[in-house]
């Protein structure tokens, strides 16, 4: 097969959507580095994960309001995101959603894995009450907003950041 059919063929019927195990922590942090622009490095380098990766994984997994998800294929992690539930005060009291550091293998971009993971994140936050769900994007990133929109997201914000 070529083309359009070729790709749908190899992708999304066999993936799955699970919760990380500290085993797919080398490679969710080999998919974070994808989202590095001007290639400055956000995540470290090398063959050995510094200990504070696998503090902060015990760290998210210990804590019922994050998930930390993952989407593989033919047993291969192809991408990764971060839920987050936050009790609230407003809207009556229920909980808002933020999703983060979602990011699919460039190399596997196109076939529908980013729609399965976010789906899926909407689909967990609904289901915990959630009155919405947010995330932030990096202005250039502009392919990653036709995405958002597409799955139903809306640019309704204005966003801010202070780097620490």
């Amino acid at each position: 097969m070529t083309g359009r059919k070729a790709c749908e063929a190899m992708g999304p019927s066999e993936a799955i959507v699970r919760g990380a195990a500290e085993a797919d922590l080398p490679r969710i942090v080999e998919l974070l580095k994808q989202l590095a622009l001007d290639g400055r490095p956000r995540e470290a380098a090398g063959s050995t994960l510094p200990e504070t990766y696998r503090k902060a994984f015990r760290a998210v997994a210990a804590d019922p309001r994050q998930r930390l998800l993952v989407i593989e294929t033919r047993g291969r992690v192809v991408g990764t995101a971060t839920l987050i539930i936050i009790p609230n005060l407003s809207y009556q009291g229920r909980p808002y959603g933020i999703v983060e550091n979602i990011v699919v293998d460039a190399a596997e971009r196109g076939r529908g894995y980013g729609e399965i993971l976010l789906r899926y994140a909407i689909d967990e936050a609904r289901q915990a009450g959630c009155y919405k769900l947010s995330l932030t994007s990096n202005k250039r990133r502009c392919d990653a907003h036709r995405f958002y929109e597409r799955v139903g997201l809306k640019a309704t914000h204005e966003g801010y950041r202070l780097d620490l």
